[in-house]
């Protein structure tokens, strides 16, 4: 799943889904595999660090801000919330939620503009 809040960037309307294939990326380092605490520190480091390369890569002037979290599925709930004093009108965020039957992944990028 996807929840993301659409920016004007210059003036031209992004959709976050477009910036790059975020399933690509959950899929190529979570793949197959199970739960394990000990993989944990190596999954989201490489995938907030694939993350933040595919954002660089599209030129523009913004701070990205990339946090990572694999929870375990064991009957419990994951509930967080942020908040940002920004401009909506330049800056945005997306979330998106990846799951296989052992774990979720919840990725959120915050994207604020360098105002030059």
């Amino acid at each position: 799943s996807v929840w993301c809040h659409s920016y004007n960037l210059q003036n031209y309307v992004v959709d976050w889904r477009s910036f790059f294939d975020w399933k690509e990326i959950l899929e190529g380092v979570l793949g197959k595999a199970d739960y394990n605490h000990d993989s944990v520190n190596k999954w989201t480091t490489a995938i907030v660090e694939q993350s933040l390369a595919n954002l660089v890569k599209l030129g523009k002037t913004y701070k990205y801000f990339v946090t990572c979290a694999v929870i375990q599925k064991y009957r419990a709930g994951l509930h967080s919330a942020s908040s940002c004093f920004w401009d909506t009108t330049t800056d945005g965020t997306c979330t998106v939620r990846w799951e296989n039957r052992t774990m979720n992944c919840v990725v959120s990028v915050f994207a604020v503009a360098i105002i030059l």
